[in-house]
């Protein structure tokens, strides 16, 4: 989930009017003094935290009043259109202050300074979170949490404890070998239910979106429960299991989306819509429980099994005296995964209809690469997908479906020569570094080559200008995951399938993520090779 939508949209409001506004542009140099980061000073100015350019902040209501419907004059629903407008009027370092119930935000354009904000970091980064789960978690399943809180929506020490125990076996290469076969068998079911839901037209459904959220929460609920969910059934009934947990999923995160976009009265008294959300997540907790008991009586039915034969689940809870380690983080990693992979493979499937040659490209390849379609997937066959992986990190690039990165400052640090005090967000806009001319070679033409090893002297790329799964300590603890479920479902779907787009054009739009908004009609054609 991107931590820049977590910011914003908790900030109260929607549309713009208003044009007119002061204007400060900086072409500030990024320093920071030794007494209070350890960066080397090339600039004995250090300039106050007054000084930062940015918006001005409106009598009484702040800069809120410009993220206010009607009268505002920035649309809160397009966070990734403020960001690109806040570097255009005021330049590499912006401060957007005087927000009402919140700490000021700072973005930061500058990738020389963002790898010197992320390398400094201590062992326990404070990465800003939705309220609305940190208030559920903490307060509400207190109970149930406890010492126990998880990897999203906590910070320091019981981050740090908690992520200790659970990073090794997750991150391993060898853990994740270990579901390529099982996320290839999710993956060839969701492709011949795709072609069973073909219309006249040989198109997907208008809510093909839909579908590829219920694929989505199959293989994580393979990698996270160590169970099929039945979600990608045609025929569950309304009060099912699977359609249950897709229904709450949905619920959940909607209203999310809402719970933080809109002005937060959940958090002074409880509001219907904060209701239906604990509720929810209270099933999230019971499903989860469920199955992570149901592994737990499997694994003791087990005589002397090498750990390297587990699952990533049977390793925690193999490990763990307390089985609820393993249910928090099979709850975190459904809660953050299912619209971040969702929503990346729409963005990136999108992409290739519209680039036809560049879905040749990627079919060549897949075809060289097995000359038999139903050939199974492997770790080395993986690995020889060049193009495959490239593209993907080209469409992450340009079309970045978590938008930015942030961190909450611990402490008083100088950031491109001026003191930002302790407390403030800082933002990195991933989506408009990852496409600035100084950073990245041909930054307005979409080319996955420059991904590619061979080009690496050719194409210039500053390794901090593009971080989809963030940086260092808090990076994204299931991007391994992520990565092998949307190759496997590339490899399948074009190895064998032309994927075509003949309607309008789509506007990429924040949801809860960046993505395409409208209708997915693929033609998905099958092809004679």
């Amino acid at each position: 989930m991107t931590e820049f939508f977590k910011i914003l949209n908790s900030i109260y409001g929607r549309r713009s009017v208003l044009n007119k506004i002061k204007r400060q542009r900086s072409h500030a140099v990024a320093v920071t003094p030794d007494d209070v980061c350890p960066y080397e000073i090339t600039n004995n100015t250090v300039k106050p935290y007054s000084e930062v350019p940015g918006p001005k902040p409106l009598p009484i209501l702040g800069n809120t009043g410009r993220l206010l419907p009607i009268i505002g004059q920035y649309d809160i629903c397009d966070v990734a259109k403020i960001s690109q407008l806040l570097y255009e009027d005021y330049g590499k370092i912006v401060k957007l202050s005087g927000l009402i119930g919140r700490p000021d935000l700072l973005f930061v354009y500058d990738a020389d300074e963002i790898e010197r904000v992320y390398r400094q970091e201590g062992p326990t980064p404070f990465r800003p979170s939705m309220p609305c789960l940190v208030k559920y978690k903490s307060v509400v399943r207190n109970d149930f949490f406890g010492n126990l809180p998880g990897v999203v929506g906590v910070h320091g020490e019981p981050w740090k404890e908690f992520r200790t125990k659970v990073q090794k076996p997750i991150l391993q290469i060898q853990t994740v070998k270990k579901y390529i076969q099982p996320v290839e068998e999710v993956t060839n079911y969701f492709i011949q239910r795709m072609m069973e839901m073909k219309d006249g037209n040989g198109e997907m459904p208008s809510d093909f979106d839909n579908e590829v959220h219920k694929w989505a929460l199959e293989c994580i609920g393979r990698v996270a429960l160590d169970a099929r969910l039945g979600c990608l059934d045609p025929n569950l009934p309304s009060n099912s299991e699977p359609q249950k947990i897709i229904d709450a999923a949905k619920y959940a995160l909607r209203n999310v989306a809402i719970l933080e976009l809109k002005f937060p009265f959940w958090r002074y008294f409880p509001t219907t819509i904060w209701h239906k959300y604990v509720n929810n997540m209270n099933y999230f907790v019971e499903v989860c429980t469920k199955y992570i008991e149901e592994a737990m009586v499997r694994l003791q039915a087990k005589q002397h099994v090498n750990e390297s034969e587990l699952s990533l689940i049977e390793r925690i809870l193999a490990k763990e005296p307390n089985p609820k380690t393993a249910t928090i983080l099979a709850l975190d990693l459904i809660l953050v995964g299912i619209d971040t992979i969702s929503m990346a493979v729409c963005s990136i499937l999108y992409q290739l209809a519209t680039r036809p040659e560049q879905q040749e490209k990627l079919h060549q390849e897949l075809k060289r690469l097995m000359p038999d379609p139903d050939t199974p997937l492997n770790v080395k066959l993986l690995d020889e997908m060049v193009f495959l992986k490239s593209f993907v990190k080209e469409v992450f690039r340009v079309y970045s479906t978590v938008i930015g990165n942030g961190r909450t400052l611990q402490k008083d640090t100088v950031i491109m020569d001026y003191n930002i005090p302790k407390g403030t967000q800082v933002v990195f806009p991933t989506l408009v570094t990852g496409s600035m001319g100084e950073y990245v070679s041909n930054p307005n033409e979409f080319m996955p080559e420059r991904w590619m090893k061979k080009n690496d002297e050719e194409f210039k790329i500053h390794p901090f200008a593009s971080l989809p799964y963030g940086y260092g300590a808090r990076m994204c603890l299931g991007r391994r995951f992520a990565d092998l479920e949307i190759q496997v479902l590339l490899a399948k779907l074009i190895r064998s399938y032309k994927l075509e787009y003949f309607h309008q054009p789509l506007e990429y739009k924040i949801t809860f993520m960046y993505a395409p908004e409208g209708e997915l009609k693929f033609k998905v054609t099958k092809r004679d090779d």
